[in-house]
């Protein structure tokens, strides 16, 4: 029951690994059948993705006080399945007739009726990523768990031969998804994959909602900071107690200690039902500790900003270039295999390297954090260097005034490109490490469900603070009467000016990460075990 329960789930992981690559090329088709300028384009993209990266926070907030992971799971893979569906209904060759528009992949077929499509599509997407990304992965720990001790009376826990094919097929999808569908040329079919798929596995999902081990919501300790804030509020004009009675934990932020002030004038009875009121001093000391951490927060913030790039630039620039390796015509996606690739296993190798030098495991994460942001500035040098070749080549074979819906490719191999995505792929495999481990350090044993979610919710901050500096660098470009870098096409602006832009402004990103780091307090790890 308990290996049919997790195959129930795990399906729900194949359909969004599917997903995320027919999702990979969104830029493809906004700027290729929408024909919007890239930089629209990939202001969508990037506020898509950072909102569904930022709410899970807030899903958090609602699964612990409310909801449970498998409401939470449930309502997220409905809203994935509408939104998909909604996705491969926006495109021009889906209902024609009933919108009165032509079937053709022209921004003249894409008429109001697909427009509201698309953006509803993109918010219930949104929903549905966030809620996976919420519960998902806790609920299947929680399935296993149960497994796990309904198999402690067996001598030794074998592993399911359901478990060892559910892993085979997730490599599996990842090529079919890397090669096979990016070959289908109607968008209408490309998108509308997946969300068969989806729908498949949220009903394969309900299926085995009887069988399900769930827990009730424990409640919040976003809930609890709140309490802190709102008690030390509520005593404002109170003074502290002397330092002989009541010794604070820490000498900073005292103003929240005042959240665990007994009110004389109350009996007990009426302090302990005014939880808001009155705080213990533990939870006075975790709202402290995540407080002192926002200065550490928001240096990780540049990463995102550099990470969002990939999907966007990158891939639009590839769009142009040449894809064949002989005959054959190699598809974006492969770009995402590689990331991925490198994403997953470079930062594997840094935790051996840390193990072999004997670094200190508190000192681990900061310094991960300090690579991932050498490699962000690397990244953007060579990004820089190999837009700067794309755009000489444009000038010699005269192609600056190609048109979009030209056929013509700039004669440079799109693998120019494939170190900057290497790079990148280690610097989201380095932050996505280091940032983990070092909330997992630093952070309340309270909050350790929303840890991996804080380090989510930077990544999409910066997503959406990149279409904030583009905006800003286009701006100051054109002061003095110059020419604005992001003009109507690619070819005719300067990208290698704004990943200078992106390096300078990672220079002195990581230049205040080391102030900041170098003040910061840190605490030893919690046990001695390195994911």
């Amino acid at each position: 029951m308990a290996s049919s329960s997790f195959v129930r789930i795990t399906v729900l992981i194949w359909a969004d690994i599917l997903t995320a690559y027919a999702l990979f090329v969104m830029m493809q088709y906004l700027t290729n059948v929408w024909k919007l300028n890239f930089t629209h384009a990939a202001a969508i993209v990037n506020v898509f993705s950072g909102v569904a990266t930022i709410m899970p926070i807030g899903m958090a907030f609602l699964v612990d006080a409310f909801m449970g992971d498998y409401w939470m799971l449930l309502l997220s893979s409905l809203a994935y399945s509408f939104g998909l569906s909604f996705l491969a209904m926006s495109t021009p060759h889906v209902l024609p007739d009933a919108a009165k528009n032509c079937d053709a992949h022209k921004p003249d077929c894409i008429g109001d009726a697909q427009k509201f499509l698309f953006y509803t599509a993109l918010v219930l997407i949104a929903i549905g990523i966030s809620g996976h990304i919420t519960s998902l992965e806790s609920f299947l720990e929680q399935q296993k768990e149960n497994q796990t001790s309904a198999q402690e009376n067996s001598e030794k826990p074998k592993l399911m031969p359901r478990q060892v094919a559910g892993s085979l097929f997730v490599v599996l999808l990842a090529i079919v998804g890397c090669i096979a569908l990016p070959y289908i040329k109607p968008w209408s079919v490309r998108f509308g994959i997946p969300a068969i798929c989806t729908v498949v596995a949220t009903f394969i999902f309900t299926t085995g909602s009887c069988s399900y081990r769930g827990s009730r919501p424990p409640g919040s300790p976003l809930t609890t900071l709140c309490r802190v804030f709102v008690a030390s509020a509520s005593k404002m004009f109170r003074h502290l107690p002397p330092n002989d009675i009541q010794e604070p934990y820490t000498r900073s932020l005292r103003c929240l200690d005042k959240a665990a002030i007994e009110v004389q004038t109350q009996n007990q009875e009426q302090i302990e039902q005014s939880r808001w009121k009155l705080c213990t001093r533990e939870e006075v000391e975790d709202t402290k500790r995540l407080i002192r951490m926002i200065p550490m927060w928001m240096t990780f913030i540049m990463c995102g900003v550099v990470i969002s790039i990939g999907n966007t630039y990158f891939l639009d620039q590839a769009n142009d270039m040449n894809r064949k390796v002989g005959e054959l015509k190699v598809p974006l996606p492969i770009f995402k295999f590689f990331y991925d690739l490198v994403k997953d296993k470079f930062h594997k190798k840094y935790v051996k390297l840390t193990e072999k030098l004997m670094i200190p495991g508190r000192c681990v994460p900061p310094f991960g954090i300090f690579v991932a942001m050498l490699f962000s500035i690397l990244c953007c040098i060579t990004a820089a260097g190999v837009e700067t070749r794309r755009l000489d080549m444009i000038r010699r074979h005269l192609l600056l005034d190609k048109p979009n819906d030209s056929n013509e490719k700039i004669p440079m191999s799109m693998f120019w490109l494939l170190p900057q995505f290497l790079l990148l792929g280690a610097v989201e495999g380095m932050a996505n490490f280091s940032i983990d481990q070092f909330f997992i350090n630093q952070a309340p044993a309270s909050m350790s469900r929303y840890l991996k979610l804080f380090r989510h919710g930077v990544i999409g901050a910066g997503a959406v603070g990149s279409v904030l500096s583009v905006y800003v660098v286009g701006k100051f470009s054109e002061r003095g009467g110059r020419t604005n870098w992001f003009q109507d096409t690619l070819n005719k602006s300067r990208l290698d000016n704004y990943y200078w832009t992106l390096t300078v402004l990672s220079c002195i990103n990581l230049f205040l990460y080391i102030l900041v780091a170098l003040q910061y307090t840190y605490r030893d790890p919690p046990n001695k075990d390195a994911d």
